[in-house]
């Protein structure tokens, strides 16, 4: 018997292997474009402002406190760099949104095995455009309350000792949430459904969740690893029976 905590990256490790597939590719290709030269513009930006970000969030110190600034630069270095990934992350996402609910939706039409898309209209995809940027929206609501807490936490000294592991337990967890919404969403699946679901898998949601995770914290990977990680959520709520679920919601 699979290891569930196991199963999610092996989900996503073919959610990768089927984003090569020719009659995959255009939906691969045009939200990776996009979100390439997000990428490209934001570390222009960076390089250019940088410094200034991290000196205006940096406190200021009286003269005879100033030493404690060798210390508490790395600290807001790493903060500047947080809000930098999940700034690129948010953007990155509601760009691609209706591309990757597209995607979503010709990866399970393969993973099931009737591989009859239709050939690609940009109408079809437009017409995806307001859900899907509301959904991403309510994952932006869902995000932002507990990401300020784990926030207010870090800052607390002593409990601060608690804030990593739960920060990379959040952000797995977020990971799950994000992309096996796509073929939830498609598959008109309620939010607090698709959450009720994710948690009967707890383990293989923090699997996916957590290998998706460490592999979007590598610059430049993050870019090209989000098709990987629509295609292998997909596999995830084929291969886990999310439309069984699903039937259960809807009695």
């Amino acid at each position: 018997m699979p290891i569930p905590l196991l199963s999610g990256p092996g989900h996503l490790g073919e959610g990768l292997r089927l984003i090569l597939r020719p009659g995959l590719r255009l939906f691969v290709l045009l939200p990776l474009l996009i979100n390439l030269l997000l990428f490209v513009a934001l570390i222009a930006l960076a390089t250019r402002q940088f410094g200034g970000w991290v000196e205006s969030l940096m406190p200021s110190l009286p003269a005879w406190l100033s030493f404690l600034e060798y210390l508490l630069w790395p600290l807001f270095v790493a903060l500047v760099l947080l809000i930098m990934f999940f700034s690129f992350t948010l953007l990155a996402n509601l760009i691609a949104a209706p591309f990757n609910g597209f995607l979503a939706e010709k990866v399970e039409s393969v993973v099931r095995g009737h591989d009859s898309a239709p050939p690609f209209h940009w109408s079809e995809l437009l017409a995806m455009i307001p859900r899907t940027l509301g959904r991403e929206l309510r994952k932006l609501a869902y995000f932002l309350p507990r990401a300020l807490g784990l926030l207010a936490l870090s800052l607390i000294p002593g409990l601060n000792l608690l804030a990593a592991p739960l920060w990379l337990l959040f952000g797995a967890w977020m990971m799950a949430v994000q992309y096996i919404d796509y073929p939830a969403d498609n598959h008109k699946m309620s939010w607090d459904g698709m959450l009720a679901w994710l948690r009967e898998k707890r383990w293989q949601s923090l699997g996916f969740g957590g290998a998706t995770y460490a592999a979007l914290l590598v610059p430049g990977l993050n870019v090209l690893l989000m098709p990987a990680a629509v295609a292998g959520a997909t596999v995830f709520w084929v291969r886990e029976e999310g439309q069984a679920r699903l039937a259960q919601e809807r009695r």
